[in-house]
This record gives structure tokens, C-alpha cells and sequence, in this order.
């Protein structure tokens, strides 16, 4: 097999670290966490992959709740977050076209 078709290792344990925060794992992404700091990878750069990892997990919640008011018809009138990909709904189920693909994290950081 060749060389190209494998990610570096800090990149999988970023990946892995990231995908346990957004999926709510019960690990918590502890041991990838152990691994990117033995590998020497800046806190810089883990901070920005779990803050992406929770963006992307609370945009899902919210998304979630906005269609659960929407279907449940409680009255409950919530918004969903901007969302990637150009569309959000409101929990009256209205469309809302965006401008960007991509909505950011607190600090800046884009989704995408």
C-alpha cells in the first residue's frame, strides 16, 4: 500500500479527538488528547479542534430542538443556529437562505 493512502498520526487523533466531542462519546477524546500532546501538537491548535467539535455539536442540538418545537407543535418558537450548507429553519419550519456555507465558532473559527 502506499504511503499516501494513510493520514499522519496526529492528524487521525485530531480527527478522532474532534468526532468524539461533536458525538458526545463517553471517553471524552482523552486518550486522543494524551496522544496529541506526546506527539508535541500545540494546545493552539487542539483548542481550535474542540472548539470546532463543539460547534458543530450544539449547532446539532439546536437543529434538533428547532424541528422537535416545530413538529411537536408546543408553540415553542426557537431558531435554529446559522448552519452549514446555506439554510437554517426556524421552529415556524421558515427556510432562512444564508449568505455563507459555513457559520463560525466564538472565536472565529469557521466550521468548514
Amino acid at each position: 500500500m502506499s504511503n499516501d493512502l494513510h493520514l499522519h498520526s496526529s492528524i487521525v487523533a485530531l480527527i478522532s479527538l474532534a468526532s468524539g466531542i461533536a458525538a458526545k462519546h463517553p471517553a471524552m477524546g482523552m486518550c486522543q488528547l494524551d496522544k496529541l500532546r506526546q506527539m508535541g501538537i500545540p494546545e493552539s491548535q487542539i483548542n481550535t479542534a474542540i472548539e470546532i467539535a463543539r460547534h458543530i455539536r450544539d449547532e446539532a442540538a439546536e437543529k434538533i430542538d428547532a424541528a422537535f418545537d416545530e413538529k411537536s407543535g408546543l408553540g415553542v418558537v426557537t431558531e435554529a443556529s446559522e448552519g452549514c450548507c446555506g439554510t437554517s429553519t426556524t421552529a415556524k419550519g421558515i427556510k432562512k437562505e444564508e449568505e455563507s456555507c459555513c457559520s463560525s465558532t466564538p472565536s472565529g473559527q469557521s466550521c468548514c
